[in-house]
């Protein structure tokens, strides 16, 4: 198992139009253009090392960048490495509908595009994707808590509060969808009862995965519907970044992990495995970046080599320009019950990592 590399294991990381750039050197093979969104999330710094690792690994030197969630610095590290002249690029979008142009310039330039875990949107010059199923995602969050409130026997009713993802960001419409694809029937049919009435995307989303505004978001919801004694069951919240938000609301308000409604999240972060450790967090959903990352990096030397990837979805994703071809790896619930085998005995974690 490759083990993380760390920013300053890097010769030459600086400060770059705010976020952080990475140069590996590789055997001359070619040079790869990295571009992460954020170093706010321990996922995405583990998703750069990855690519990093496995692409010097085949002789290519890598560029790495971190645009630390800001649209204006990721298409200047974009534009940046087209001017240095990268043979490929391989992008994780921090908003997938602002890449359009400087897509053209990679395009003018001859430089292949894979777009990685959030769809590029707008552009017929996005050659190929590498993600997850994220629609599944969902359906996993949704189904846990079905399954946990027992809702297929229980009369209930119970009461839940629904949260999504950035609006700018294409995979959280699938994981909305997804989750929604199992818990809408019983909303239907009255098992579960969302207090707020907000049940709309566009009310429930949380624009770049902030975790403070959910938290705001989260506080809000308990002063205005569950002052009176009612009681939450259930939090859909679908991803970690958001859920440690929402816990700090429920434990500001006097949850406790004897008494937490259910409360979902994705990416096996660090601070959500220890809650589920904890009895905070119910589940989260993980997405092992080393497989996706050395996908990606498949991927992008097929195309180098004048290859066709292989690609497991010619349907799905939808650019609103073309339908990009993708390859979708398999997301994995964890529980406190299986955490120790998912994360630990895989290598993904060292155990001094997590608070046992």
């Amino acid at each position: 198992m490759k083990k993380l590399i760390g920013c300053m294991a890097f010769v030459g990381c600086l400060v770059f139009v705010g976020g952080c750039s990475e140069e590996g050197s590789g055997d001359g093979k070619g040079k790869i253009g990295i571009a992460m969104p954020t170093q706010s999330s321990e996922r995405w710094i583990a998703d750069g090392n990855h690519m990093v690792s496995y692409f010097e690994d085949l002789g290519y030197e890598t560029d790495l960048q971190y645009a630390e969630d800001v649209v204006e610095n990721q298409v200047s590290q974009i534009e940046n490495m087209i001017t240095r002249g990268v043979d490929a690029l391989v992008i994780a979008s921090v908003d997938g509908e602002a890449l359009t142009t400087v897509l053209e310039s990679a395009n003018a330039e001859g430089i292949p595009v894979i777009s990685y875990d959030r769809l590029i949107m707008n552009s017929e010059f996005v050659d190929y994707y590498a993600t997850f199923d994220n629609f599944e995602v969902g359906v996993l969050q949704g189904q846990y808590i079905i399954d946990e409130l027992n809702l297929e026997n229980e009369e209930g009713p119970f009461n839940i509060e629904l949260f999504a993802g950035s609006p700018d960001d294409n995979n959280a419409h699938f994981f909305f969808n997804g989750a929604m694809s199992v818990l809408q029937p019983y909303i239907d049919e009255g098992k579960l009862n969302v207090l707020s009435g907000q049940t709309d995307f566009n009310q429930i989303a949380i624009l770049r995965w902030d975790g403070a505004t959910a938290q705001s978001r989260m506080d809000n919801l308990l002063s205005s519907n569950y002052g009176g004694g009612e009681e939450l069951d259930a939090v859909l919240a679908p991803a970690d970044l958001l859920s440690i938000g929402i816990l700090a609301s429920l434990k500001n308000s006097g949850f406790t992990a004897d008494d937490m409604p259910i409360v979902t999240g994705q990416d096996a972060d660090i601070p959500s495995v220890n809650a589920l450790i904890a009895g905070e967090q119910a589940m989260t959903v993980f997405k092992d970046t080393r497989v996706l990352a050395e996908k990606a990096v498949e991927m992008t030397e097929a195309v180098l080599q004048g290859e066709e990837p292989e690609v497991n979805d010619t349907e799905t994703y939808d650019n609103n320009t073309k339908v990009v071809p993708s390859f979708l790896e398999t997301p994995v619930v964890v529980t406190v019950d299986n955490y120790e085998e998912i994360l630990i005995d895989s290598g993904y974690y060292e155990v001094d990592q997590l608070n046992q």
